[in-house]
């Protein structure tokens, strides 16, 4: 399991900075995808902008945009008038098999 996996599990969402070029490396690498250096794992922001959403079965889907460029995909809870560009909050979290991410509507 790697440092993304280990985070996620523990209710963490990280990502890899390279301690180079500064650029945020997504997908998850422990090397940068730029210039190949070591990455040091952050944070990210639990605010995020909705980009797109999806319904089936009374569930909510979407793809959720933090700090203007990593993208997900995950679930809206508490959903009320949902509409692009609103903003999500990363209200869970978790890795099992798979990521695991739940938003709800921001402030």
């Amino acid at each position: 399991m790697n440092k993304f996996e280990q985070e996620l599990r523990n209710g963490n969402f990280v990502c890899g900075e390279c301690s180079k070029c500064n650029k945020l490396v997504w997908p998850p690498s422990d090397l940068c995808n730029n210039c190949f250096n070591n990455v040091k794992w952050r944070p990210i922001s639990k605010i995020a902008k909705l980009v797109e959403f999806s319904s089936k079965n009374d569930e909510y889907f979407c793809i959720a945009e933090f700090e203007n460029q990593i993208r997900v995909m995950g679930k809206v809870e508490n959903i009320l008038n949902l509409h692009v560009g609103q903003t999500l909050t990363l209200v869970k979290c978790g890795f099992d098999g798979k990521e695991i991410f739940v938003f709800g509507l921001g402030d």
